[in-house]
Order: C-alpha cells, then structure tokens, then sequence
C-alpha cells in the first residue's frame, strides 16, 4: 500500500507545478482535499516535496500521518518544522507540530479523512458513518500533525511554476494546425 501512494505522489509534484492544483482539489470527493509538503530529510539533509490530504479549521491546516510515527515526512518535520506548504491558493511557510493529543484530536482526524476522498473508503474508513470511539480506536497510531501558516511566500519553484508550459504547448498545437493548413492547400 504504501509503494502505491509513493507512486501516485511522484506524479502529484508535477501536476501542482503545472498549475492544477485548483482543478485537482476541485473534486474532494474523489481526489480529496491534497497540499504539497516541503521537507527536509532528518538524515540526508535533502529537500523532499510531498503530497498529502487535509483540512483546515481556521488558519491551522491539519494531515495525518496514516503510517504512525514510522512515517518518513512526519519524522522530517518533527525533526526540522520549519516548511512550506503548497496551497491551491499558493505557498505558505509554516511551522508543523504534533497535535495527536489535542483534545479536538477526532474532530480533525474525521475531517481529513472526509477530505481524503476515496483514501479513507478504500482503507477500510468510512468516517462519517463512525462514532467517535471507533474513529479514535481505529486511527490511534495515526500522527496528527497541526501545520500553522505564517507567511505567503511568492516563490518560483511552488505552485504553478511550470504554468508557462501550457503556453508553450498551445503556441506550437497553432503552428502546428498552421502548417499542417498551408501543406494541404499545396
């Protein structure tokens, strides 16, 4: 299972960086609700970008780490929590914490599961049909990580940062049509 989210996540980078993000969270309840991670392994020190689900009650974002403290990002982050965060509205810098034992715990639990769209079914959760001793049984070695945004950072390499590539890709479709027209007339 999780060698299939890796895989899926290698493909997520990019697509954020063409700008679809917006259309990608556009559908939660299919793709859930997705940000990108930044982070920085606690050993190698190399700089990682990681696709995660979310919610957000007012200006705290909250994801979950569904592999426990075992998890790689999580880890990262507890070790160095000074990160980015890609939002369809841009990326943010933010400071991560563990919030596992906020006494709200299952409230955010539920609703990042909710935004997970079809992760949570297909891992045996439905969490709107749970009770809240169920839910807090079934996720107990789930990390629950609080992500508190600080600034709004306009970077070039976040968000949308390969946008231009869509201009590109139009412009040569048109010569493309163009020339395709003027061999045909001759």
């Amino acid at each position: 299972m999780r060698r299939s989210f890796n895989l899926m996540n290698k493909g997520m980078v990019p697509l954020w960086q063409l700008g679809l993000a917006g259309m990608m969270n556009s559908w939660p309840e299919v793709s859930g609700r997705i940000l990108v991670l930044e982070h920085v392994g606690r050993k190698s020190g190399a700089a990682y970008r990681t696709p995660v689900n979310y919610a957000q009650f007012g200006d705290d974002i909250y994801v979950l780490a569904a592999f426990g403290q075992k998890t790689h990002w999580y880890r990262n982050l507890l070790a160095a929590p000074e990160t980015a965060v890609w939002l369809p509205d841009g990326r943010w810098l933010a400071l991560a914490e563990d919030a596992s034992d906020d006494p709200d715990r299952v409230r955010y639990v539920r609703q990042v599961l909710i935004n997970s769209g079809f992760v949570a079914p297909m891992l045996g959760m439905h969490p709107r049909e749970m009770s809240d001793e169920t839910l807090d049984e079934a996720t107990s070695m789930y990390r629950l990580l609080r992500l508190r945004r600080t600034t709004r950072e306009a970077s070039g390499d976040g968000p949308g940062s390969l946008a231009w590539v869509w201009l590109v890709a139009a412009v040569s479709l048109a010569l493309a049509a163009g020339l395709l027209a003027l061999l045909r007339r001759r």
